[in-house]
């Protein structure tokens, strides 16, 4: 039976809790607070020897690899609440494995009413 087996409880899922995951910690070690669209990616750098990285860092390092993902997003897929996912993203900025962008502005969205002309140009063709 692997580790990663041990922790999880067939009828109940994961025995672990979601604090200790995070070793107890509430804030990311990031300078700024993530936002949960803000999208996340690997930057491909091998961990360093001092990182101590959990199973779910290497989890989360999995699911960004190679593709931009938002926070909230990464969250869902690794079954772990945003504040955790925060955190562990936090560790992870700090040794240069991933990067975070954040999500982009309103502004530079198209309006809703430029998207029906667009809609509206292509039924027409």
């Amino acid at each position: 039976m692997s580790r990663e087996h041990e922790w999880v409880d067939e009828e109940a899922g994961p025995v672990v809790r979601p604090y200790a995951v995070a070793r107890g910690r509430t804030r990311s070690a990031a300078s700024s607070e993530v936002d949960l669209l803000a999208t996340v990616v690997s930057t491909g750098l091998p961990a360093p020897s001092k990182a101590e990285l959990s199973t779910q860092h290497r989890r989360l390092l999995g699911l960004v690899s190679g593709q931009n993902r938002p926070v909230v997003e990464v969250a869902s897929d690794l079954g772990l609440p945003v504040g955790v996912v925060r955190v562990l993203l936090g560790d992870l900025v700090e040794h240069s494995l991933v990067t975070i962008r954040p999500p982009r502005d309103k502004a530079a969205t198209p309006s809703e009413s430029l998207l029906r002309e667009v809609i509206n140009g292509l039924r027409a063709l």
